[in-house]
């Protein structure tokens, strides 16, 4: 007894629907990709290049009511900005933030500042610097 098979004969009918499902799936795949990627490149140009202002913490020294902190900012000539620094008690609570203006013609501003603290500070953080 013979058995009959169920498949079409190959090359006599086209393209099964799978194949072109499969075909549309990957060319939108692809879009996807191609345009993720593009995505992904314009975020990152712009959070580099276009980031006027940078600092650095350099050292702080705490006391009871106030945080020394010593920053180093790099910026374009005459661009305006702010850093925003805070101070955390042991406990790991707030206790001082405040921004820090830097202006003037100056790329590099090497200053020491003072954060006020509503009670012992025990660590400062540069939060982030800002142009405005």
């Amino acid at each position: 007894m013979s058995t009959s098979s169920t498949r079409l004969p190959e090359g006599r009918y086209g393209r099964s629907s799978d194949q072109r499902a499969d075909r549309t799936l990957k060319v939108v795949g692809g879009v996807l990709a191609v345009l993720f990627t593009a995505l992904i490149g314009w975020f990152g140009y712009h959070y580099v290049a276009q980031n006027e202002i940078s600092a650095e913490l350099i050292r702080f020294e705490t006391g009871e009511d106030a945080v020394k902190v010593h920053l180093e900012v790099h910026k374009d000539a005459g661009v305006v900005g702010y850093c925003t620094v805070r101070s955390q008690a042991a406990d790991g609570a707030e206790v001082g933030r405040a921004d820090f203006r830097f202006d003037g013609d100056a790329t590099r501003v090497d200053q020491v500042v003072t954060l006020r603290t509503t009670s012992p500070g025990t660590s400062a953080e540069l939060v982030g610097c800002h142009a405005e």
